[in-house]
């Protein structure tokens, strides 16, 4: 299923576009700031319905409007489609209608149209928090598994609801407790789902890294977990008073992380900014490519400004590995056209190549 057609308004600095685009690859160029990673954000809250940049759905709204609309109309190649619309405002309104019919939970959406995002924001993946990992894995087990969606949802509807009976300088304990059973049946799930998730990833993007640096070094990926040798109940059992002195649970799945290593070492100390960048690129083409096992069809691929970060050697992979029979329909932005029309040239195949500027569409 690739997007034929995508119209937006208001959605950040993109006031009023529609655009046509083509079933492999799409160019877009404009100078920083013009709207181009607006652009590939649209078409990945259209999948996801959240923004891939923004923790809040206001953010994604233009400035002095009230409300923001996106439209896409796809295709599959056996010629049946979807039209899915958006509409957010910005009292804390969403909706999200598949074929002109609303969805009862927006939860029901994700996963219909799989999407990956490759962006120079990646590199928060391995300098920031933990949060931010776990964040990687919640979007891509969120589309390929609505359980997990929604023991996800859950298990952070009762950690909220844990945090405040903590708080309480009256707590009820038989409350608390029955609080804690739930998560702890929700907790499991997500923690075997997770370990499985990093397990099938770890030897993908070994693969991937092995390609790309020319086999100099080697990477693995490990899921760390307070689950791992006790389930949630005992540590909760065992926390129980440093939690209530806190004020916060300080034990769970809202822990986890996952350990990023070369050669057993810590990348995001021991890494060079080539080896990082190289790291990530593998681990992305990773999840690109475990996805499109499990959906058996290719996921969109979005590359935001990846030529401006990566060097000559990562870029030319890159294409080459783009331009296989196995990737679907991709989006590429860069600041400079005339690099981008010439990287276009050198692909080869079916495309088109957009410009854009101060959020509008360049004729």
């Amino acid at each position: 299923m690739y997007l034929k057609r995508l119209s937006a308004s208001n959605f950040k600095n993109l006031k009023e576009i529609r655009l046509e685009f083509s079933p492999k690859i799409n160019c877009i160029s404009g100078r920083n700031g013009s709207g181009k990673t607006n652009l590939l954000d649209a078409i990945y809250y259209l999948s996801v319905t959240k923004s891939f940049f923004s923790s809040g759905d206001g953010a994604v709204i233009s400035h002095n409007r009230d409300e923001s609309a996106l439209h896409g109309e796809y295709l599959r190649e056996d010629g049946t489609g979807e039209n899915i619309s958006v509409g957010i405002s910005r009292n804390g309104e969403k909706s999200i209608k598949r074929n002109a019919k609303s969805y009862q939970r927006l939860s029901d959406h994700v996963g219909l149209i799989p999407v990956v995002m490759v962006s120079p924001s990646d590199s928060a993946l391995i300098n920031d928090s933990g949060e931010e990992r776990r964040r990687f894995l919640n979007s891509i087990l969120s589309q390929v598994d609505k359980e997990y969606l929604r023991r996800l949802q859950k298990y952070n509807h009762l950690l909220s609801a844990r945090n405040r009976l903590l708080k309480s300088s009256d707590i009820s304990f038989d409350v608390i407790e029955a609080v804690s059973m739930q998560m702890s049946d929700l907790a499991k799930y997500i923690n075997i789902r997770r370990a499985e998730f990093c397990s099938s990833l770890e030897p993908v993007s070994a693969r991937y890294y092995e390609k790309i640096s020319g086999g100099r070094e080697e990477i693995s990926i490990k899921y760390r977990s307070d689950l791992s040798e006790r389930d949630l109940l005992s540590l909760f059992e065992e926390n129980f008073e440093r939690d209530r002195m806190l004020h916060y649970t300080t034990s769970g799945i809202q822990r986890d992380d996952m350990l990023f290593e070369l050669e057993g070492w810590p990348i995001r100390k021991f890494g060079s900014q080539g080896q990082q960048k190289s790291f990530l690129l593998a681990l992305k083409m990773a999840q690109f490519e475990i996805m499109q096992k499990i959906y058996g069809k290719a996921p969109l691929l979005l590359l935001d400004d990846v030529f401006d970060k990566l060097d000559m050697q990562r870029v030319q992979y890159l294409l080459h590995l783009v331009a296989q029979d196995g990737f679907g329909q991709i989006f590429i932005t860069d600041s400079n056209k005339v690099r981008l029309d010439s990287l276009l040239n050198e692909v080869g195949g079916e495309s088109i190549s957009i410009e854009i500027d101060g959020g509008e569409v360049c004729l």
